[in-house]
C-alpha cells in the first residue's frame, strides 16, 4: 500500500465516520423532539374550576394554554376519564390537569388539586 492509497484510504473513513456522527445526531434530535412531545402531553396545565357536572361526567375549566391539544387559554367544557375524579374538586378550586382529544372528546385524563 502506497502513501496515495493510504491517503485515500484516510479520507473514506473520516468520510464514514462523518456520516455515522451525522446519523447519531439526528436520532439524538429525534429522541429528544419526541421526548418534548411527551413532556407536553404529560405536563400539567393550571386551570380554575368553574363547574362540575357529576350526571353528565363533565367539568368546566378555565385553563392556561393547551401545548399538547395546540389550544389557547380559555374556559371551556371537558368530559373526565374517571366520574371519580369529579368527587376531588369544587367550584373555585384551582387544579392542574392533563388533557386529551379521546374519541373526538376533550377528556381530563390526568387531575391534581393545587394548594
Amino acid at each position: 500500500m502506497n502513501l496515495r492509497s493510504t491517503s485515500v484510504s484516510i479520507l473514506v473513513l473520516t468520510a464514514i465516520a462523518s456520516l455515522d456522527a451525522l446519523a447519531i445526531d439526528e436520532s439524538h434530535k429525534k429522541a429528544a423532539a419526541s421526548v418534548t412531545t411527551q413532556s407536553a402531553a404529560t405536563a400539567l396545565t393550571s386551570g380554575e374550576v368553574k363547574k362540575v357536572d357529576k350526571d353528565a361526567g363533565k367539568i368546566t375549566i378555565k385553563h392556561g394554554p393547551l401545548v399538547n391539544l395546540d389550544m389557547p387559554s380559555m374556559t371551556m367544557v371537558f368530559r373526565v376519564k374517571d366520574p371519580a375524579m369529579l368527587d376531588q374538586v369544587k367550584v373555585g378550586d384551582k387544579i392542574g390537569f392533563v388533557a386529551e382529544k379521546l374519541n373526538g372528546a376533550y377528556t381530563v385524563m390526568k387531575l391534581e388539586t393545587m394548594q
